[in-house]
Formats: structure tokens, sequence, C-alpha cells
């Protein structure tokens, strides 16, 4: 079972892993013995991942990185690589909503402005793509490697208010699939690509859609979630790492091309 999910001597690349879910995901994967690259637009708070896991006995460097912009990718790759080695796992955690892009009752759908869109679209979407692009290129080359997606509840519901986000989230489901299928037909078949569908955690990013800005108490739509889901409670940050360990190792080495929700029962309840 050990050797099943152990990572020793792997080289991960988390992106957007300053954040809550995916520097968990960074620490965990630190944890079951890969090389950890923190990459995020942030460089305090990638260094803070970094350190952390450096401080327990990881190893683990911080990387600043847009993951729109191709040549930054291309240049943590070079640096990745002489630090770490070259990249087993990626996961494309970079990603979120924009309050600018939710509808409100102060904001109707036809007054949303096409750049916050667009921002949270390319965010999610074209940063996957891109990341996946650099990092999967190297995997290609030596014909191994796991790519690990960040998907979402919207890509198998559209959740109102967020329609930038859950068509970024729907088109991120849809390109795991064909990247799968294509990088199993076109460079390896030890190449494997899937993706999370994380249910509903409490982040900075949705805080002010779930909890009264005031009073922290949970708003309407708040309560609704609650009630939809069947194990009554928000998602933790800790509640990812399983599955996400199950899939970047050997233990799902026959698995590509899903996407697995992680939502505490909210994709199978139809509210009765």
């Amino acid at each position: 079972m050990k050797t099943l999910f152990d990572l020793s001597e792997k080289v991960a690349v988390v992106t957007g892993a300053g954040g809550a879910l995916c520097g968990e995901m960074a620490k965990a994967l630190a944890t079951a013995g890969a090389k950890v690259a923190v990459l995020d637009l942030s460089e305090d708070a990638a260094q803070k991942v970094a350190d952390e896991i450096n401080k327990t006995g990881g190893k683990a460097i911080a990387v600043k990185c847009s993951v729109l912009d191709k040549q930054q990718l291309e240049e943590a790759g070079k640096k990745i690589t002489e630090k770490l080695g070259t990249v087993d796992i990626l996961i494309n955690g970079a990603g979120g909503n924009k309050k600018e892009a939710t509808t409100s009752d102060s904001l109707s759908f036809f007054d949303l402005p096409m750049d916050a869109i667009r921002g949270v679209f390319d965010l999610n979407f074209i940063g996957t793509v891109l990341a996946s692009q650099v990092f999967g290129k190297d995997m290609a080359e030596k014909g191994s490697g796991v790519i690990l997606n960040i998907s979402s509840m919207n890509a198998f519901r559209p959740l109102t208010k967020i329609c930038g986000y859950s068509a970024a989230k729907a088109a991120v489901s849809n390109f795991t699939q064909w990247l799968a299928v294509h990088i199993n037909q076109n460079y390896s078949k030890d190449i494997r690509v899937n993706a999370i569908a994380p249910g509903f955690f409490l982040t900075e990013q949705n805080r002010f859609l779930l909890t009264d800005e005031k009073t922290g108490k949970l708003t309407p739509r708040g309560k609704t979630i609650i009630e939809h889901t069947p194990m009554g409670r928000f998602g933790q940050p800790g509640d990812l790492i399983g599955t996400m360990l199950w899939l970047v190792s050997d233990a799902s080495k026959f698995v590509t091309g899903i996407v697995v929700p992680v939502d505490g029962g909210f994709s199978a309840f139809s509210g009765v």
C-alpha cells in the first residue's frame, strides 16, 4: 500500500499553490515524498508555503509565475528543472472567480463587464491549457507523467450568478478528457490526465457569496448549499488530499480522462 501512494523523488508543480486549497495539496505532495515547485502570482504566498514544507523536512521551491504568460511558465520550467529535476506531476490549481463577474441585485447579467468575465475564463481555462502545454511537453518527451486539473461542481451543474466561472470550469472538464485521449494517442500511454471537481469549500474567493460580510452568518445562498449537501457542511482543504494523492500516484495508474467530484454528496442530491 505504501508503494502505491509513494511519490519519493517525483517532481511536482502546483500552480496557484499560494492559496488555501492548493497550498494544502503542495504540502501533502511533499509529505508523500515529492519535491514540490510552489507556483503562484504572489511570490510571498508561494514562499510561505515553500518555507512550511522545507521546515518540516520536505523539499520545495517558490516560483513567482503567471499561468497566463507562457514565457513566464517556460522560465519557471527551466528553474524547476535546474533545482529539482524534470517534472513528473502537474496540478493546475490556479483559478477563481471575481466579484465583478458575478451577478447581484446591483449588477445584472446584461451589465456584466466582458473584461471581468474574460479574466475569469482565461485564469481558469487558458491558464490550465498553457501550463499543460509547457509542462506536458516535458512529460511527452520523457514518456511519463500525470496532469491533474481542478474543475468544479459548476462543471456538472451551472450555478446561479457566476456564469463566467461556470463556463470556464465546464471547459476545464472537457479539456481534461480531450487531453487525456490526445496525449495517449499521440505521445505516450504512460501519461495520465484527470481532474478533481471540488464542491463548496469556504475560501476567500467565495466567502462574499456564502457568508454575510458583516455578521459572518450564512447567506441564503450559503444555507441553500448546506441544505443540498447531504454531509451538511462546507468542504475543508484536507478533504481533497486523499483523492489528489490517488490520482497523481500509481494507485490510479489505469485511470485517465475522468473528473472526480469531492462534494459531500451535492451532485448526488436532487433536492427531494
